[in-house]
């Protein structure tokens, strides 16, 4: 048992599952994308949906979208921060199905583009992807992981692995067009990639799209009181 089990995390809200998940949960969003995004729908399930404005979910959400870190004080204005930043949002409750009640599906938008991340809150501030872009998955935001829309062509997830200096932890792999030839890879590792290997993978000609999601375990070195 750790000291976490035994006095809790260190954070900012009332729940561990309902403020500090979301906030972890919306940061893996702002870590996708590298940037807060301009716009972002958050579509929350069961017990998400039903108690988010009297647990701070809206906020944490809001919170971890823009980067803050876990004790970061200004969680609690975050919903009036994003308005003066122009991050536009917006809260629904909605049945996502067969998944747990403390989950969220968030468009996140840059520009013209969207993603969709479906995560959920476990316990303990813990939360687990569960879907990115359609391709169901299982990562605990612990670990860095690669994010690639890539060529479905013959050789492409091989010469993709072979510039990956670092050991991998967990690989999911989906077609996501068949006639457009198009994949989506993601790779969990046990420790971060070099930036040579990254610029590496990046300049792949197989690479269509390419996306680096540090641990959310960094996020220990956050600084309270300010932004990441």
């Amino acid at each position: 048992m750790s000291l976490v089990n035994v006095g809790g995390p260190v954070m900012i809200g009332p729940s561990s599952s309902h403020t500090l998940g979301a906030l972890r949960i919306g940061r893996f969003g702002n870590y996708f994308l590298g940037k807060t995004p301009d716009k972002a729908e958050f579509f929350l399930h069961q017990s998400f949906g039903q108690t988010y404005m009297g647990h701070g979910t809206d906020r944490a959400l809001l919170a971890g979208v823009m980067g803050f870190g876990d004790a970061d004080r200004a969680v609690k204005d975050a919903l009036g921060i994003a308005l003066s930043r122009g991050l536009v949002y917006s809260f629904h409750q909605e049945d996502l199905g067969e998944v747990h009640p403390n989950t969220v599906k968030m468009l996140l938008y840059d520009g013209a583009d969207s993603q969709e991340i479906w995560a959920s809150s476990i316990g303990a501030g813990m939360i687990r992807i569960i879907k990115i872009n359609g391709v169901e998955c299982d990562l605990s935001g612990a670990y860095p992981t690669l994010i690639l829309v890539n060529k479905d062509i013959p050789g492409a997830l091989n010469m993709i692995l072979e510039k990956i200096d670092a050991n991998v932890a967990n690989l999911y792999l989906r077609r996501i067009n068949k006639l457009l030839a198009k994949a989506l890879t993601i790779v969990e590792l046990d420790s971060d990639l070099s930036l040579r290997s990254l610029l590496e993978i990046k300049s792949l000609p197989v690479i269509l799209e390419a996306y680096y999601v540090k641990s959310l375990s960094d996020v220990a070195q956050d600084r309270v009181g300010g932004l990441l």
